[in-house]
């Protein structure tokens, strides 16, 4: 792809869903993984409950991490109703291809996102 008219939003849109639908499936899976850690010591030695603390926050660091990008795909599934799609949101030029082909939900074109 090298033009703008070579765009296929179809092909974005499936990908887009795709990728969503497995974020929040995985999202889903991983809900245990956030839960309050038990602090009785009792029943947890110091080091386990140490342990749990640090992947309780990795878990917590992940879902941030994959909310954000679900709130990514979902601005770029609006950019393609809107037929905004591939144009920059800054400077309103058309965004590479290739930059698109890279990551779909990139909402700037390489100039404005260097200057952020």
């Amino acid at each position: 792809m090298t033009d703008r008219d070579e765009l296929d939003l179809e092909v974005f849109r499936d990908r887009l869903l795709k990728e969503r639908d497995e974020l929040l499936a995985s999202s889903e899976g991983d809900r245990d993984s956030r839960r309050p850690v038990t602090l009785d010591q009792q029943s947890v030695g110091r080091l386990s409950r140490m342990d749990a603390l640090q992947m309780q926050a990795m878990a917590l660091e992940t879902e941030r991490r994959r909310q954000t990008r679900i709130r990514r795909i979902d601005a770029a599934l609006e950019r393609i109703d809107e037929g905004e799609f591939g144009y920059c949101v800054n400077c309103g030029e058309a965004i590479a291809a290739k930059r698109l082909e890279f990551d779909p939900t990139s909402p700037r074109c390489l100039g404005c996102a260097e200057q952020s």
